[in-house]
């Protein structure tokens, strides 16, 4: 595991999870020879997506961590 909880939040398993849901229904599709279903399996994909942004926009996803915000700033200088 890593230490800054990468993934481990609601909205990356919702994300997942409906996305895996997405998967299924375009795998069954392929196997049952039908384009409207495929078509429905990428729908929910694109759903999993859009109500994985949606949560982390919400704060339920990772917060930035400390160390990649002080990254972005610029360096400053030491004084001798």
């Amino acid at each position: 595991m890593s230490a800054n909880s990468h993934g481990h939040t609601p909205a990356a398993w919702t994300a997942v999870t409906i996305m895996m849901i997405g998967f299924l229904i375009g795998s069954i599709a392929v196997v049952l020879a039908s384009p409207t279903l495929v078509v429905v399996g990428l729908v929910v994909v694109v759903a999993g997506l859009v109500v994985g942004g949606v949560m982390r926009q919400m704060g339920l996803g990772q917060k930035p961590r400390a160390s990649a915000r002080q990254g972005s700033q610029p360096a400053r200088a030491e004084a001798s």
